[in-house]
């Protein structure tokens, strides 16, 4: 995958009761395209397409509509990243919602491989230039209800890359870094995999007042004291992506799946963090895919304090926060 920059759209994020998945909005689409953008990452949650934990048996009526979300990004010359959000057996959010252990138990992970050789066998036809599978979002530790090693992790990723690739060898595959995305994994350097992190470092600041955080942040500033003695500057960035650079140096590449700001933050802050995030990226050459596309991390009505918005056709553009993403293209 060449540099990919672009976003997160949520039509199949989360399932909550009878709600049902969403048709992308083609006006969005076309202005993401417009505007130079060439990726976009579809999170999806394997309920909407499942009952009773019963993996093995897709809705296909569902599964028709992810087939929708890629023709609609690639026919825009949009490189389509398709990932299983909640995967059976885990999620980061809510993981006690799960019947079982996707790390440890046969069923989770039997039914887990079966939607990817699925996938793999009904998008054979699609090269790897348009889309491309991220296999779990944000891998972590979740003790008690779905504990998981850094092993377990590994024993099924490097199962669930085979067979893939058994399947169709030039399918491109994206794995997230572990503790929720945001550790580097040295032990996967090896596999054909594009390395996914985040970009939400510190979380004081991406995630200033977001109520499903478990502790409360002191109000941060940016740069400089976020938490009382603790100062963070663009520096500070840059040590915190070494990790990453050093498996890239083992030879894996390198993509930042989701990054962002939460909009309970003033967004001069904001857009001083973002500035250096973003070029801390720039400097290494990662793509990026901003968490999300219109919303509170996104980069249309975010409803962040003090921001100025762009009316462009009918949708109220953060500009500056616009064209800080668009350096990345450059």
């Amino acid at each position: 995958m060449d540099k990919k920059v672009g976003f997160n759209f949520l039509w199949m994020f989360s399932k909550h009761g009878d709600r049902g998945p969403q048709r992308p909005n083609p006006y969005e689409l076309d202005f993401v395209a417009d505007e130079g953008f060439n990726f976009v990452r579809i999170p999806c949650d394997y309920r909407f397409w499942t009952k009773d934990f019963d993996y093995c048996h897709p809705d296909e009526a569902i599964i028709e509509y992810i087939d929708n979300y890629i023709e609609e990004c690639n026919k825009r010359g949009l490189h389509a990243c398709l990932n299983i959000h909640r995967a059976p057996g885990y999620c980061i959010n809510w993981p006690e919602r799960e019947k079982h252990n996707l790390w440890r138990d046969a069923e989770a992970f039997d039914g887990f491989k079966y939607l990817w050789e699925m996938f793999t066998k009904r998008y054979a036809g699609i090269s790897s230039e348009k889309l491309s599978f991220d296999l779990v979002n944000e891998p972590s530790n979740q003790p008690p209800t779905h504990p998981c090693s850094r092993d377990d992790h590994e024993r099924v990723i490097r199962a669930t890359i085979n067979a893939i690739h058994a399947i169709d060898p030039d399918r491109e595959i994206v794995i997230d870094g572990f503790d929720g995305g945001g550790t580097a994994l040295p032990e996967l350097a090896d596999v054909r995999a594009i390395h996914s992190g985040r970009g939400y470092f510190p979380m004081q600041v991406s995630h200033y007042k977001a109520e499903w955080v478990k502790a409360e942040f002191e109000k941060p500033q940016y740069p400089g004291e976020v938490v009382p003695g603790w100062n963070v500057d663009i520096q500070s960035l840059r040590d915190y992506y070494k990790p990453w650079k050093e498996v890239e140096a083992a030879g894996a590449k390198v993509h930042i799946g989701e990054f962002g700001c939460y909009n309970k933050i003033e967004n001069d802050i904001a857009m001083r963090w973002l500035t250096d995030l973003i070029t801390v990226f720039n400097e290494n050459n990662w793509g990026y895919s901003l968490w999300n596309f219109e919303g509170t991390f996104g980069v249309v009505n975010h409803g962040r304090p003090g921001t100025v918005y762009e009316d462009y056709h009918g949708m109220k553009v953060d500009r500056p926060l616009l064209e800080l993403l668009k350096s990345g293209l450059k």
